[in-house]
């Protein structure tokens, strides 16, 4: 289940990216598909060590092509442990809503990215994130757990004021909205309430493009992730030095 949107960001075989708070590394994989030389960063070695198993599965099945690489780091995203403008495209996904500080992360994900590299920056959009909250504290309230909403106003100042330009935004996952205000109504650890199961049902037909049901849930998400989309994703690109 993709949010970022490849083609947008320019990706294209042999390019150096990270993907910064990689998670289980859905991203990271379909950038290594695409024949990217990738690095899953995170905090969590137990996911990392799932992802470098998968990058060596993908590699023994032939799924990505000649040359490309795929690896793991382990560290802070206030401190990355890499040069200045060593990537080509940065990507960014669902991670600065749990980062306090998140102002020094944005600035280390511009420093890691060369002049006319491109980044990519989900987190949850504002309304359907604002829902949450109201139905739930525990949505929210965990440890790790998300520490602000961002408007897209907000987000886009601090990533330009960082050295970024802004160009353009894009929404995804509009069925998920109404499945995470479902959990949050009837408690976000129930999983077991009929409406939650059968809503699960629903997105994994999605997720597995089960056929006919598949078309279904595609041409609904296709409708309403401008309207109540669970994430906001910013395109944006790193300016070249000005001529001297």
């Amino acid at each position: 289940m993709l949010t970022v949107d490849f083609d947008r960001l320019g990706l294209r075989p042999g390019d150096r990216v990270i993907d910064m708070g990689c998670g289980a590394g859905r991203h990271a994989f379909e950038m290594y598909r695409r024949g990217a030389d990738v690095i899953a960063f995170d905090q969590d070695a137990d996911e990392l060590a799932g992802v470098l198993e998968l990058f060596g599965a993908m590699k023994e099945a032939g799924e990505v092509p000649e040359g490309a690489e795929g690896d793991i780091k382990q560290g802070d995203a206030l401190e990355l442990p890499f040069a200045d403008g060593e990537f080509d495209r940065v990507v960014a996904a669902e991670v600065l809503e749990h980062v306090p500080e998140d102002t020094r992360a944005i600035a280390e994900l511009v420093r890691v990215l060369r002049p006319g590299g491109t980044m990519a920056v989900t987190v949850p959009r504002w309304l359907p994130e604002k829902v949450c909250w109201a139905l739930s504290d525990a949505y929210h309230e965990v440890e790790g757990g998300h520490v602000r909403i961002y408007t897209d106003k907000e987000l886009v100042q601090k990533l330009c004021r960082a050295g970024m330009r802004f160009e353009g935004k894009g929404f995804a996952h509009g069925l998920h909205s109404p499945y995470w205000w479902l959990k949050c109504a009837v408690g976000v650890d129930n999983d077991r309430h009929p409406l939650v199961r059968a809503y699960h049902r629903v997105l994994l037909w999605d997720i597995m493009r089960t056929p006919g049901l598949s078309l279904l849930t595609r041409g609904a998400e296709k409708v309403l992730d401008p309207l109540i989309g669970k994430s906001m994703v910013l395109y944006l690109r790193k300016p070249q030095p000005a001529a001297q």
